[in-house]
């Protein structure tokens, strides 16, 4: 019997490899098994949108995400 059933495997963190600023893009499509171009591509399509909400997100994200070991 498998006692981890709810264990996650991958962490969300940020990906320090595959960044473009600050990592939470990628990290976000490690963790949620996306294409990083598409995690990044709505990112864009959201700031067009709701520009000072993705910016205050996206910068709150990255102080509070930690970086990837």
């Amino acid at each position: 019997m498998n006692t981890n059933k709810y264990r996650v495997e991958s962490p969300l963190s940020k990906d320090l490899v595959n960044k473009k600023i600050c990592g939470v893009c990628a990290g976000l499509a490690r963790h949620f098994e996306l294409p990083k171009f598409g995690v990044r591509a709505a990112v864009v399509v959201v700031g067009f949108i709701m520009p000072m909400a993705t910016v205050v997100a996206y910068f709150v994200a990255a102080l509070l995400m930690p970086n990837r070991h």
